[in-house]
């Protein structure tokens, strides 16, 4: 039977290293994050075994918050991929002990060229350490391995710390869901940080009629276009308001002569309505809300510039 205590101290003790990080985010973690923001190259992401892996995720983290960074292996670096690096770049070094062979030897080629470098290590006398230009203590007072011997707190200190650099780069470089949104086109993310302008039915396919359009031209409108709505524009072109299939149905109970009617008649006043840069995922809040399928997109003068249906936010899968 598994030793439930022993996970639960694993988990304890890997939540007690990143805590314990708290007190170290300092002048060096700003100076870490600064250099980074400052970058007119890449950041470099290097290390061996495990805190290698930590920094692929780290460097794909930077990467998709458009911070340019890829990791470096470094026994393959001082067999030829040093090439890679150039005098304008940051390289973020990770090792516990700080004197991991591979990467030390990595070092005078980096001190030589002149780049920048950030050490992430959990020994600050080690040779990294000493060769760093900022120094982030990553060091844990215990593994949670119960041999205290297999790298686990560790990495889980020098990943929380790399998140945090992270995260602090994307703010001070005023990182926007919108950029978000162009990096992440593909998944479930990417589809939710869509804009309204690319999810909207717009030009012809907009469905519009006048305020004196009669109800027959209205019901042809709607059924040509398909979106089971219309909109209705004053002498301006300015949204007046809505006519939805569901307020067809309700005024064909109560009006007898309907097609007698015309459009301002019978529509829905001040609609509910966005902006073309409206997120996808506050779109689909929105229809959430108000119980409804379709919200008209306007511009700052509320002239129509689309509509957007609840099945357009089917087709991107997010719903």
């Amino acid at each position: 039977m598994a030793d439930l205590e022993l996970a639960r101290k694993v988990l304890q003790t890997e939540a007690a290293a990143i805590t314990a990080l708290v007190g170290r985010i300092d002048s060096a973690f700003a100076d870490a994050v600064d250099r980074i923001r400052q970058c007119r190259g890449r950041v470099i992401l290097t290390g061996m075994g495990k805190s290698g892996i930590v920094c692929r995720k780290i460097a794909a983290t930077l990467s998709s918050t458009g911070t340019p960074a890829f990791f470096m292996h470094p026994a393959e670096a001082i067999h030829g991929d040093l090439g890679v690096l150039q005098s304008d770049d940051v390289v973020l070094a990770m090792s516990y002990s700080g004197e991991t062979e591979e990467l030390t030897r990595v070092l005078e080629t980096i001190k030589r060229l002149g780049a920048t470098l950030i050490a992430l290590t959990g020994d600050t006398q080690s040779t990294l350490a000493r060769a760093a230009d900022v120094l982030l203590d990553c060091s844990v007072s215990e593994e949670a391995c119960p041999m205290n011997l297999v790298p686990t707190a560790s990495t889980t200190a020098a990943l929380a710390m790399g998140d945090a650099l992270a995260m602090a780069v994307l703010v001070e470089k005023g990182f926007r869901p919108e950029d978000f949104a162009s990096l992440h086109p593909g998944g479930k993310l990417g589809k939710r940080l869509k804009r309204a302008e690319q999810l909207m039915h717009g030009g012809q396919d907009v469905p519009v009629v006048s305020l004196d359009t009669p109800m027959r031209d209205v019901i042809y409108v709607m059924s040509s276009k398909g979106l089971g709505v219309t909109a209705v524009v004053d002498h301006d072109c300015r949204l007046a308001g809505i006519i939805t299939d569901g307020d067809l149905r309700r005024q064909m109970a109560t009006t007898p002569d309907i097609l007698g009617q015309r459009a301002g008649d019978l529509m829905t006043r001040r609609p509910i309505t966005v902006r073309r840069e409206t997120l996808a995922a506050e779109v689909l809040a929105l229809l959430e809300q108000r119980k409804i399928t379709s919200v008209v997109v306007v511009d700052d003068r509320d002239r129509v510039e689309g509509i957007v249906h609840l099945h357009d936010l089917w087709r991107t899968g997010m719903v």
